[in-house]
């Protein structure tokens, strides 16, 4: 089966690269040479894969077969714009590879490892030489174009190893076909294109399994995996990292969570969370970067923060009305204890949310009242907020939202930010369930120590310019 090999231990000095399967040792050819395959689908987005350390295990991996003559199946089928490395990378890893022998500038951390301490004196292996045929399958105008590109620094005799295979079925004339390790999606796309060459309707896609995350990774796992490898920690670490220096450093920024940042930076940001790495924002001089790494943490949860089965009731936030106090009293003043039927939906949706949910809503939420406090300065008011983060807090499980659900989830978010403290407070009265029930009693601890920041500050309604939502209200 490929992907990760059952036997990879966590202490692997590549684990974090070798726990993809991108790189198998699969047998030999028909002339007894070891056979290495390397498959594009099982690589990640570029902003988890460090494609130096994909480069150094590549090594690493090759060293222990190169000795001897070997064969290299590249399994093209994968490789897209979110995953693929830079021409520049490609360039420079031909390059490493074509280094001569005894040039270990390249390897400070192979050489580190006590078995190649032993063998540091000796010649770098003859990875070109000992080469004898690189077999490219399902090749693309990609790879033909990347080929011209290349073709300056790639030596007349290498060229001649390159052989292209359009099917999976041509490899069995050169390998020992049922010995390689040949991932599911690439069965499956050969199977599509084989369809298609003879006419037939080509067979449904299906989605990969998924790939166990590393033990500190912070992006793209569920609240319950963070808090697992976080000692029972509630708010997730990169939360807790951007608010903490947005609230020190980014309250009065103007445009805070509108600017974009470097994507280049964004992946690499990511990516030292993720290796469980420090991050200090300092260094990055722009207070733009953790606001955007906040809302990217928030957009590549497995499952939405409020998530997928509030969508449908949060859709209907619109169709409750108004009731007459809301409708008659100013836009900057509270509304009374029954004033807002909205307001009182919103409690009923929370209500439903998971605990842990409900927890780093109420976290997160409570910075972004802080943030809309400052809107004199910083220009994002509550419905401002409420547009950027709309999306990044619910979406449908099937597809994307439509244009018309963009308002009663904005409103609904806006309505979080706005009435944070009528929201998000405890039970006026006995038996009204302003707050679920598991936030009664003695569970409700870890609710309260979650926003010590929040409760400390002793928040109150802002003073705003009238945003969209008091707009409508007062129109209604």
């Amino acid at each position: 089966m490929a992907g990760q090999d059952p036997a990879l231990s966590t202490s692997h000095p590549f684990y974090d690269v070798a726990r993809h399967g991108i790189l198998q040792v699969a047998g030999d050819d028909r002339f007894g040479r070891r056979v290495v395959t390397f498959s594009c689908c099982r690589m990640p987005p570029s902003h988890e894969l460090d494609h130096q350390r994909l480069l150094e295990y590549l090594k690493y991996t090759l060293d222990q077969y190169v000795e001897n003559d070997y064969t290299i199946v590249y399994f093209h089928y994968g490789l897209n714009s979110r995953n693929k490395p830079s021409l520049g990378w490609l360039q420079s890893a031909y390059k490493e590879f074509d280094r001569k022998d005894g040039d270990l500038t390249m390897w400070p951390r192979l050489v580190s490892n006590s078995k190649l301490k032993r063998s540091s004196h000796l010649s770098l292996p003859k990875y070109k030489k000992n080469l004898k045929a690189l077999y490219v399958v399902h090749p693309t105008s990609f790879i033909k174009v990347l080929w011209n590109i290349l073709k300056p620094l790639i030596s007349h005799k290498f060229g001649k190893k390159v052989i292209y295979f359009n099917y999976l079925s041509e490899l069995h004339e050169h390998l020992k076909y049922d010995q390689l390790v040949i991932p599911p999606e690439v069965l499956r796309y050969d199977e599509k294109l084989q369809s298609l060459h003879e006419g037939r309707t080509p067979p449904p896609t299906k989605t990969p399994p998924p790939r166990p995350p590393l033990p500190t990774q912070q992006f793209g796992v569920s609240l319950q995996y963070l808090k697992d490898k976080n000692q029972g920690e509630l708010i997730p670490p990169v939360l807790r990292f951007t608010v903490t220096y947005l609230r020190e450093k980014g309250l009065r920024t103007e445009g805070l969570f509108r600017r974009s940042a470097s994507v280049q930076t964004v992946r690499e940001i990511q990516r030292l969370y993720n290796q469980g790495k420090p991050v200090n924002f300092d260094d990055y001089g722009d207070i733009h970067i953790p606001a955007v790494i906040l809302k990217t943490f928030l957009r590549e949860l497995p499952q939405p923060l409020l998530t997928f089965q509030a969508y449908e009731q949060i859709l209907g936030i619109t169709s409750l009305p108004l009731a007459p106090l809301e409708l008659s009293r100013e836009p900057h003043a509270l509304p009374g204890v029954e004033s807002s039927l909205r307001v009182t939906g919103c409690r009923q949706i929370l209500r439903s949310l998971p605990e842990h949910n409900y927890v780093v809503l109420r976290y997160l939420m409570g910075f972004l009242h802080a943030v809309s406090r400052e809107s004199i300065f910083n220009k994002m008011n509550s419905s401002n907020l409420a547009c950027v983060f709309g999306l990044n807090l619910i979406w449908p499980s099937q597809g994307v939202s439509s244009l018309s659900a963009l308002v009663p989830l904005n409103m609904f978010t806006e309505l979080l930010i706005e009435y944070y403290e009528k929201i998000f407070s405890t039970p006026e009265a006995p038996g009204e369930h302003g707050l679920a029930p598991w936030e009664q009693g003695s569970r409700a601890a870890p609710l309260q120590e979650a926003v010590p920041r929040t409760q400390a500050t002793g928040l109150t309604k802002p003073t705003l310019p009238p945003s969209p939502l008091m707009a409508a209200r007062r129109r209604l």
